[in-house]
């Protein structure tokens, strides 16, 4: 079904003027856009110039208008500055040595370069063919964890706003925060290196976690010499906190299990039962690795003649000596950020155990498991009926492979990897499980959560965060903050629903519901 034959397009006659700014009318515009079904839009070539492969994005109905509302405010700068997110899909489908097509997932919206919830891959064997670290994000390696444990939601009440304050007293939020797990140079080059195994050899992990890490919680190329003095600087006092923005420590209940046999693998018995789900990435350290290779990038590409449609695609061949210290920097930032998810359990299995006066592997604190929004991996997949090796990069978005894949534990290879989907502020988050579906249709990838509907400055102007705080409590669920004004920025109202994003992408195939959860605490910078 075509774009103009949408019910949309009555709505969207409105927006001629900003597309005639932009060279073309609208219904010219309109040309290139056409509904494959439902859940699903095509972004056919010359959309914008130079396009390889088409764009492809999920939505259901309201998040379809959420998307043309975005790309509508951008002729009013209402977006910050950035592109709409059907532009940035359809730039990124411009870069060299993508194949297949450019996707968004059901939260995608503006970011940098890369829209958040945009994914791409590219040829390895193309000597053309790119790394862009707008398409991983400053925050290499943001992603999630959960924990279940033994406990029941009528264990939890009684100490609710103990367990949440204990939480609170032992993870170090909030900007500028420092952590409590100690570590010098050497240590922090290691860690660096190491991931996961760094936090085993040195206590702050059990065996059992490693196994339900995304590449087991270690990228072998990490190279910590590729990581600058003032990344590591930035990186050392930070490890083992959360941070601010929409990073949390939430203390959750199983509301509603939609897959018996995948909950049951995840160890989930009943619902009621409490998880633990740790937001958070790898700090400053992250950041800074991707500035120092922006600026890098920016002279590589006037060197090599990459022409991109956005400044902000700043790229590199992936051959290129720019492009490899950059993956291996990369790498080296990931870990950093497994370490520091990995530290943080550690905290909060002291703070369950010093509430509940017994050792945490009383209370069955088990990791389910462990995923990555941003990162850029070297996976097999099949293109045109034929193996590649590509650079997957996942901004905003989840790795979700099916059943009998590999390269997920032994756990799930009759259920499929387990993809964490975490909600607004006091909102319910998801489990969802990969599906061959989704390994045909975006290279194995799935949504990472609810996505921004409002930018941070709007958040901040039309809500209040007293009325935040109270919403919240009114719910029955536990604060505690470092800065509350900045929970404006985190209201449920800034984002998409999650339940449609979900849902959206358990209708498309990608992936499919396993569990929902619901917070009954929240600990947020």
């Amino acid at each position: 079904m075509r774009f103009w034959r949408s019910q949309l397009y009555f709505e969207l006659v409105t927006w001629c003027a900003w597309y005639e700014k932009m060279g073309r009318t609208f219904q010219e515009e309109c040309e290139y856009l056409e509904q494959v079904n439902d859940n699903c839009w095509r972004i056919k070539k010359g959309f914008v110039p130079n396009m390889k492969v088409e764009g492809m994005f999920y939505v259901n109905e309201h998040l379809q208008k959420l998307m043309f509302d975005e790309l509508q405010n951008s002729c009013r700068g209402g977006i910050g500055g950035f592109l709409p997110g059907v532009k940035q899909i359809a730039n990124v489908a411009a870069l060299p040595g993508i194949v297949k097509y450019s996707v968004g997932l059901p939260d995608v919206h503006s970011g940098y370069g890369f829209a958040i919830g945009n994914m791409a891959a590219f040829d390895m064997s193309d000597p053309e063919a790119i790394v862009s670290p707008g398409g991983v994000g400053f925050d290499i390696n943001c992603g999630v964890r959960l924990l279940r444990t033994n406990l029941s939601e009528s264990d939890v009440q009684p100490v609710k706003e103990q367990l949440a304050q204990s939480l609170f007293d032992h993870i170090p939020v909030g900007v500028g925060s420092k952590g409590v797990i100690p570590m010098n140079a050497k240590d922090l080059e290691e860690a660096l290196e190491m991931g996961v195994d760094w936090s085993l050899r040195e206590g702050y992990a059990w065996a059992e976690d490693k196994e339900h890490c995304e590449e087991y919680g270690r990228m072998l190329q990490a190279d910590q010499s590729k990581v600058s003095a003032r990344a590591k600087k930035r990186g050392l006092p930070q490890l083992g906190t959360l941070g601010a923005g929409n990073h949390y420590a939430e203390i959750q209940v199983v509301d509603e299990i939609f897959n018996n046999h995948a909950a049951k693998k995840m160890g989930i018995e009943f619902p009621g039962q409490v998880c633990v789900m740790i937001h958070s990435g790898s700090r400053g350290l992250g950041h800074q690795v991707a500035t120092d290779a922006l600026l890098a990038m920016e002279k590589a590409m006037k060197r090599d003649n990459i022409i991109v449609n956005d400044r902000q695609l700043a790229c590199a061949k992936i051959s290129s000596q720019e492009g490899q210290d950059y993956l291996k920097g990369m790498c080296a930032a990931g870990n950093y950020a497994w370490v520091n998810r990995s530290s943080m359990t550690f905290l909060t299995r002291q703070a369950f155990g010093k509430v509940f006066q017994c050792p945490p592997d009383d209370l069955d604190m088990q990791l389910i498991y462990d995923v990555s929004h941003n990162i850029a991996k070297v996976e097999e997949h099949m293109v045109d009926g034929r193996q590649k090796t590509l650079l997957v990069h996942r901004k905003g978005s989840t790795r979700a492979f099916p059943p009998h894949h590999p390269l997920i534990p032994v756990d799930y290879q009759l259920t499929g990897q387990p993809v964490l989907i975490g909600g607004t502020m006091g909102t319910c988050s998801y489990v969802l499980t990969g599906t061959e579906r989704g390994m045909e249709q975006t290279f194995g990838t799935t949504c990472h959560g609810a996505g921004r509907a409002l930018s941070r400055a709007k958040s901040r102007r039309n809500i209040g965060y007293q009325e935040v705080l109270n919403k919240l409590a009114d719910d029955g669920i536990s604060i505690r903050v470092a800065s509350p004004k900045l929970v404006m920025e985190e209201a449920p109202e800034s984002y998409k629903n999650v339940t449609d994003v979900v849902n959206t992408c358990h209708a498309a195939g990608i992936s499919k519901k396993a569990i929902k959860l619901r917070p009954i605490a929240v600990i947020k910078g």
